[in-house]
Parts: structure tokens; C-alpha cells; sequence
């Protein structure tokens, strides 16, 4: 547990998690870098209230004044969507900011230590991070993988993004023993398609599935994270065909202009954003909303089987 000096948790999610109540996290770079403001905020605003009309609390992480924030108020979401300045925090740097007294928007990684430093066990984001197109070279891998290895919470995501190696980010999570359970499919989503081509481990058909292998997982076994796939719903789903021709107009700008690091992913959604005339954008929002409305059924049984 991280020293309190360092750590808030919201009152209303405090409460909640005292009681054994159903609380869901959610990440902060998807407010500071995924998408423009004001529109940042208002998705922030309406994943909240996707998880609270399920049942459950929402819980925003981000990193603020030098204190990892565990629940937003709406004059934080608002702060950190105007300020484009606020840096990406990951696992490397949080100490940092949190010794410097900054403000970080924090990643999936750093996402999973805030809701396990809360107690939360439950994570809804779009698609994790992973393995880059062109790592051999650049070795260029999220940390995302190896924080899923080792922080015990369950990640609804769409699968990872689009751009990245997915068959080497598979072959990643693997190697670490995180398993990824399909929701209702047995096809890897990969973000904004339903189908990646590569298969998940398991699938689940329901929340009490969902629960019975992460009790098995958490308490019987050497716990770390679990991936539950989840497909854009089909009514969003993008062509995969013309995703990746954009993609690759994307990687080539990318390298021209001598994008690298953490600013890779946010480059290219933003220049896939553009070239699908906001599609894309719009598709973001749909599966992430969707990936809430799950991660809370999963967690209200999870609590209610407790």
C-alpha cells in the first residue's frame, strides 16, 4: 500500500470499497491525450456514468499535485482535459512526479497500481498497450504488459490497439502468464475491429465466468492481472482493411517526423483520428463505453459472490 501522503482515494469510493461495493477504475490519459477537449471530458463524464447506471462506483485515476488520485471531481476531469501539457505517467514515472509535487495522466499500468494501492480490482479502459509494430528494432514494448504480470486486477479492454504487433503482444502476455479471456468470442479484438486474427486463450460467456476464474486466479493461484477481450459492439466496428492503410500512412508520418516513446500512441490515434474524418474517434467512445457497462457486471457479481 502506498504511504497516504502519497495516495487519495475519493470519498465515495472509499465508502464504497468499505462496504464491498462494486468499484470500477478508469484511466486519465484517455481524457489528457486521446482526445480533444471539451470532448475529452464529456466521454470521462459519460464512462462514469455508464459504470454508475450498471451499479457500480467509477473511480478516475491520475496523478495530481504530487498525489496518486483515486476518483475524480468534475473539476479535475475539466483540469485534466483542458491542460495538454500534463505529461503520460507511467510505471518509470511516478515517483518522480509524485516526489516533484506534478500532475501525471496516468496510463494502464499506472492505472492497475492505483486501483490496487485503493484495493480496486476492476479496470475498464479502451485497449491495452503492448508489443509496437517494428520492436525488434526499436524494442519499443509497453509497460502495460509487464504491470499485468505482476498487479492483481482485471482489465475489460477491446483488446490492444490496432497499431500495435498484436501477435508479438500476444506472444508478450503469454510469456508472462496473464491469461485473456474472451468475452462472448473466441477471436483477440484489436481495438476498433472485432477480429485481430489471433485467438484468446479462453472464453467466457458471462460475468460468472468472468468470476470464477479470477477467484481461482487471486486466491489459489500467483495472481497478476487477467485480460477480459471484449469486441467493439458491431454496430462501431471499423473495415480492417482500410484501418490498416491508414495505419501505415500513420507509421510512415510517425517516422518522418521523429515521433518516439510514449508519444508514439497518442501521434498515431490522433493522425487516425483525422483521416477517418473522426470515425475512429467516434468508435473510440463506443468501446469504451461498452468496456465499462462489462467491467461493472463483472465486478457486481464478483462482490455479490463474496
Amino acid at each position: 500500500m502506498m504511504g497516504s501522503r502519497h495516495l487519495h482515494i475519493a470519498t465515495e469510493v472509499a465508502q464504497a470499497l468499505k462496504n464491498g461495493e462494486p468499484v470500477v477504475a478508469l484511466e486519465s490519459t484517455i481524457i489528457s491525450h486521446g482526445m480533444p477537449y471539451p470532448e475529452n471530458v464529456e466521454s470521462a463524464q459519460m464512462s462514469e456514468q455508464v459504470i454508475r447506471e450498471r451499479g457500480a462506483t467509477p473511480a478516475t485515476v491520475a496523478v495530481l499535485g504530487g498525489v496518486l488520485t483515486v476518483g475524480m471531481t468534475e473539476e479535475q476531469l475539466h483540469h485534466l482535459g483542458r491542460d495538454s501539457a500534463i505529461p503520460k505517467a507511467s510505471r518509470r514515472d511516478l515517483a518522480a512526479l509524485l516526489a516533484h509535487g506534478r500532475d501525471g495522466a496516468t496510463t494502464v499500468a499506472t492505472t492497475m497500481m492505483g486501483a490496487d494501492a485503493a484495493g480496486i480490482r476492476f479496470f475498464a479502459t479502451g485497449g491495452i498497450g503492448g508489443v509496437h509494430r517494428g520492436a525488434q528494432q526499436s524494442f519499443d514494448i509497453s509497460a502495460d504488459l509487464a504491470e499485468l504480470s505482476r498487479t492483481p486486477v482485471c482489465v475489460v479492454c477491446a483488446g490492444a490497439k490496432l497499431i500495435l504487433d498484436i501477435g508479438l503482444t500476444l506472444e508478450v502476455l503469454e510469456t508472462l502468464g496473464v491469461p485473456i479471456l474472451g468475452y462472448k468470442t473466441d477471436d483477440f479484438p484489436a481495438f476498433y475491429t472485432r477480429s485481430s486474427g489471433f485467438v484468446v486463450d479462453y472464453r467466457v460467456d458471462n460475468p460468472q465466468q468472468v468470476v470464477g476464474i479470477l477467484r481461482i486466479h487471486w486466491e489459489q493461484l500467483v495472481g497478476g492481472g487477467v485480460v477480459v477481450a471484449n469486441p467493439i459492439p458491431e454496430a462501431y466496428e471499423m473495415d480492417r482493411r482500410e484501418m490498416e492503410e491508414d495505419i501505415t500512412r500513420a507509421l510512415a508520418s510517425c517516422a518522418a517526423q521523429g515521433v518516439t516513446g510514449k508519444h508514439v500512441t497518442p501521434f498515431l490515434l490522433s493522425e487516425l483520428h483525422r483521416d477517418t474524418g473522426g470515425e475512429s474517434l467516434h468508435a473510440n467512445k463506443q468501446l469504451v463505453y461498452h468496456n465499462c457497462a462489462v467491467a461493472a457486471d463483472i465486478a457486481i457479481v464478483y462482490c455479490s459472490s463474496r
